[in-house]
């Protein structure tokens, strides 16, 4: 059994939200739940479906599990990948370890599916709130008067959207940074590029192929082969109705143009050279497939301006490595956090009036920066496990390849931690004891589980919804 989390009074903190990616739309939805008005500006002038397979993990479906679930998780269980295990296998095809799925859950789901898809859903949420959204409004330019405590922006066609906080979650190339640092500062190559696709089954020869029909013929499978620098993990969805898959390959192309292009078949076909023939025959099925570059960031001095009234939050603060599989769940986090630092610095009668955007900016910041840096880390460490791995000292021990699922990660509970730590960090802003490492959620020590967190408000009375998943 589960409860809707409670609609907090309203604050009269105006957000101006810029991006209505994942974290755009969580920072809306979250703000406006705690009592906040939120307004997301989108240069896209409609919502399109595009994009390939996106995972939300259990640290973001906590979050999630707080909102409306009719309006929410009953939409993404249906369209949501529903596999058992996750087969790992060599580039030539030998098989090496079966990974068990994730028990599903109420309060910690994870969520496996099409972006767009799952996209649409926080976006239809997001409405049913009341969230305003202007679209098709390009920003160009970031503005602050800390005296009057306003944060605007700029669009393209010289409209003005004035509020007490500005969020710059705009993604890698976000013109926001340039106000919060002081620079410009451009994404670099990574040296490593993804081709991704995402397609129907139906008419591709997938599903009557002997090759090939194995991943979709009895539901949903996830399934990944590891090479040297290169691996491919392949997808299906929608009880094996729809299928995708990403090869991950070096690649030190210059990204001042585009990171982002269409790509060829043929040049994966390529990098698959020699490999298993189930890979290349799936990928020789595909219509099209997108050309990635991976973008890297050195971590940023700060994603907060030294007003305290405009942030940085997501991709436009921390691109994430896919192999993390974090980036759009810690951006949920981010938005989440900053929605919860900005309510609770409203309670906080120790603070003064015009200190509290800036007090709840840098408890966002604060409570956030090393636990986003130890995450990103995560990607790094798994890419080079599978694509440099010692094919001997994995036979012996062929649980080592397995996907990580790290407690410090995966069950953090990014309100109820705030919740906790939240006058610790008001001190520390104010000059006071720093807080240590352990306690900051950043990694496999972490106390958060060593301590009891302050419960979650829950609506009253008492709604209560039968849970699907028990019994």
């Amino acid at each position: 059994m589960t409860s809707p989390v409670a609609i907090y009074p309203k604050t009269g903190i105006k957000v101006i939200i810029v991006g209505a990616g994942f974290g755009g739309l969580t920072a809306a939805i979250e703000c406006t739940l705690k009592g906040h008005e939120a307004t997301v500006i989108e240069k896209a002038p409609v919502f399109q479906q595009l994009g390939d397979i996106i995972s939300l993990s259990t640290n973001a479906g906590q979050i999630m599990s707080r909102w409306d679930s009719s309006l929410v998780a009953d939409k993404l269980r249906p369209i949501c990948m529903n596999h058992k295990s996750f087969k790992i296998n060599t580039g030539k095809g030998e098989f090496v370890y079966e990974q068990p799925a994730m028990v599903p859950s109420r309060e910690k789901p994870m969520y496996n599916g099409h972006r767009a898809d799952i996209h649409r859903v926080f976006y239809e949420y997001a409405k049913s709130l009341g969230v305003s959204f202007i679209m098709g409004k390009r920003v160009v330019a970031y503005h602050e008067d800390p005296s009057q405590q306003k944060a605007w922006v700029e669009t393209d066609s010289g409209e003005t959207f004035v509020g007490n906080v500005v969020v710059g979650a705009d993604g890698v190339r976000s013109r926001a940074r340039k106000l919060v640092l002081g620079f410009d500062d451009k994404p670099k190559s990574s040296g490593y590029a993804i081709f991704r696709a995402w397609f129907s089954v139906e008419g591709s020869g997938i599903d009557t192929d002997p090759l090939t029909k194995e991943f979709v013929e009895n539901g949903d499978t996830h399934t990944g082969w590891l090479g040297e620098d290169v691996h491919l993990l392949v997808a299906s969805c929608k009880g094996g109705k729809e299928i995708s898959w990403v090869c991950t390959h070096t690649d030190d192309a210059d990204i001042d143009d585009s990171w982002s292009n269409p790509g060829k078949v043929s040049d994966v076909l390529k990098i698959l050279d020699g490999w298993d023939p189930k890979c290349r025959a799936i990928v020789s099925k595909t219509p099209s497939c997108v050309d990635w570059k991976l973008v890297h960031r050195d971590p940023l001095p700060t994603w907060v301006t030294e007003s305290g009234l405009t942030c940085l939050l997501g991709d436009a603060a921390h691109p994430f490595l896919p192999t993390s599989i974090q980036g759009c769940s810690q951006a949920i986090e981010d938005g989440a956090v900053l929605a919860t630092c900005l309510s609770m610095a409203h309670q906080d009668s120790s603070i003064k009036s015009d200190a509290k955007v800036p007090t709840a900016l840098r408890a966002y910041q604060r409570l956030r920066y090393d636990r986003v840096k130890a995450a990103q880390e995560t990607g790094k460490e798994l890419r080079d496990k599978w694509h440099k791995a010692d094919w001997t000292k994995v036979r012996e021990n062929p649980e080592s390849i397995r996907m990580p699922r790290e407690d410090w990660l995966l069950k953090h509970d990014s309100e109820r931690f705030v919740r906790r730590m939240w006058s610790r960090a008001v001190a520390e802003l104010a000059g006071g004891e720093k807080i240590p490492m352990r306690s900051l959620a950043a990694g496999r020590d972490s106390d958060e589980f060593d301590v009891e967190l302050p419960p979650t408000p829950l609506a009253t009375p008492k709604e209560e919804i039968e849970d699907p998943l028990s019994g």
